[in-house]
């Protein structure tokens, strides 16, 4: 039996503490380290290659028995060379700098909601994510990879999974895709490259939360628990193309060529396009305007094809005749303000306009929403928003009418990563619209008091 040579353990100490070492060091003494110790080990492994064959000239002299004599070292399988230690340290170093500009998100977002109405189903009506009564709900779970790209290293990427009562509305709903099976769990996918244009033109491919509107996808960066009107009615994801571009320091433009509004797979086979711009006239104001238009009503009807061809298992073939060729056009602006350093005041106004054939008056929605928001002591939060929609045509809610809301919330962070928000949110339309605990019975209010809780950790810092 061998014994393990003493200096194969200190190549590997030296190696392990040339690495920690190093990671003290400025870059420019670093560099010398590196080199020195790179020299060392050389010579190190120089010693271990002669010492090895001094141990094979050994074995060859221990023969098997028999009329043959084969040595040990002829019975072992030929390997690749191993790496030389210069090779392994450029191989961690390396592996080093991708981890270090990769960062991992994980999220963990439940809540308990009661609606006053006591509806039939538990049903809360005209809400995004906060859909049930008196139910402990778990509202989607995370888990977050993104690589940003720089200017030093230009290649980048996002993956968003999601997992939860969110997808229903999102893209796992048949209301949004053609195949919402396939697309349930990805929120986001794109690839990003950062083309060395001026201060750097940002390309991504995939699919991407819409920047439509001041509300996002993730609680913990949002200021109440149940969305407003206007996100739930403006689009939550496109996929296909964005990029963007920083002409001055505040001053932002994107442009966007996707399938259309929460398409992952496209409806129609026209493709949407916007305009956004993101300004920031002050330090403390940051002003958005975005145009948005293309085809949104589908083009097929049904996965089944009466003339018996062949078909793709989930993608429809049946083609509505005729063919909508109508368009969607939204105008969306949104202004953050930052008077002091606890308090912020969001104004949002939304105009959408659709036709499903040219020839037909539009179906419109109307929004304008304010929302405040003031920081207390101990990681408090107090908060108050009002909204209001007009719905021509039912665009929104299938029926005209009038809608409004006022929400009520505070929440307070016990730990970093950890949320608890309540609030008391009251729905009013000038129509019978919200259930009760009457089949068939409408109503013209809903109240609904929600508790979220938050939890997140890892190594994403910010806003997700």
């Amino acid at each position: 039996m061998k014994v393990p040579n003493p200096l194969l353990s200190v190549s590997i100490v030296i190696l392990l503490s040339a690495n920690a070492w190093a990671q003290k060091l400025t870059p420019s003494d670093r560099q010398t380290e590196i080199r020195e110790l790179r020299t060392e080990l050389e010579t190190i492994s120089k010693r271990l290659t002669a010492l090895e064959d001094e141990e094979n000239a050994k074995d060859n002299l221990d023969l098997q028995p028999g009329p043959v004599a084969v040595s040990r070292s002829a019975e072992r399988p030929i390997s690749a060379s191993p790496r030389t230690p210069a090779e392994i340290v450029a191989s961690e170093d390396s592996s080093l700098s991708f981890l270090r500009n990769t960062t991992f998100g994980f999220a963990v977002d439940g809540y308990y909601g009661y609606n006053f109405n006591a509806p039939v189903g538990r049903v809360n009506l005209l809400r995004a994510y906060d859909v049930t009564s008196n139910s402990f709900s778990l509202n989607q779970v995370n888990l977050l990879v993104e690589h940003l790209p720089t200017a030093a290293e230009r290649l980048g990427g996002r993956i968003d999974l999601q997992f939860g009562q969110a997808t229903e509305t999102l893209q796992g709903s048949p209301v949004n895709e053609l195949r919402p099976q396939v697309w349930r769990n990805l929120f986001q996918a794109y690839g990003s490259y950062l083309a060395p244009l001026g201060s750097g033109l940002q390309i991504d491919f995939g699919k991407f939360s819409s920047s439509l509107g001041n509300e996002g996808n993730y609680t913990k960066d949002q200021i109440a628990y149940s969305r407003a009107y206007s996100f739930n009615y403006l689009p939550f994801y496109h996929m296909g193309l964005r990029a963007n571009y920083n002409v001055t320091p505040k001053v932002n433009v994107a442009y966007w060529l996707v399938n259309g509004a929460n398409d992952t797979e496209d409806l129609n086979g026209f493709k949407s396009q916007a305009f956004l711009f993101t300004l920031k006239p002050l330090s403390n104001l940051t002003w958005n305007i975005n145009y948005y238009f293309g085809q949104e009503a589908r083009d097929v009807s049904s996965n089944t094809d009466p003339s018996g061809l062949p078909i793709q298992p989930g993608l429809p073939t049946q083609k509505i005749n005729p063919t909508p060729n109508g368009r969607e056009h939204i105008f969306d602006t949104y202004a953050t303000w930052n008077p002091t350093s606890k308090l912020t005041v969001i104004g949002e106004a939304d105009l959408a306009l659709n036709r499903t054939y040219t020839e037909q008056n539009p179906a419109r929605v109307a929004i304008g929403g304010l929302t405040i928001r003031y920081a207390l002591a101990h990681q408090s939060n107090v908060a108050g928003r009002a909204e209001y929609l007009d719905d021509r045509g039912g665009l929104f809610s299938g029926k005209t009418q009038a809608l409004k809301e006022v929400t009520l919330v505070a929440d307070h962070a016990f730990a970093p990563g950890f949320l608890v928000r309540a609030e008391l949110r009251r729905d009013f339309s000038n129509q019978p619209f919200f259930l009760t605990d009457t089949l068939g019975s409408l109503t013209q209010a809903q109240t609904t008091a929600t508790v979220g809780l938050v939890y997140w950790w890892g190594s994403k810092q910010g806003s997700w």
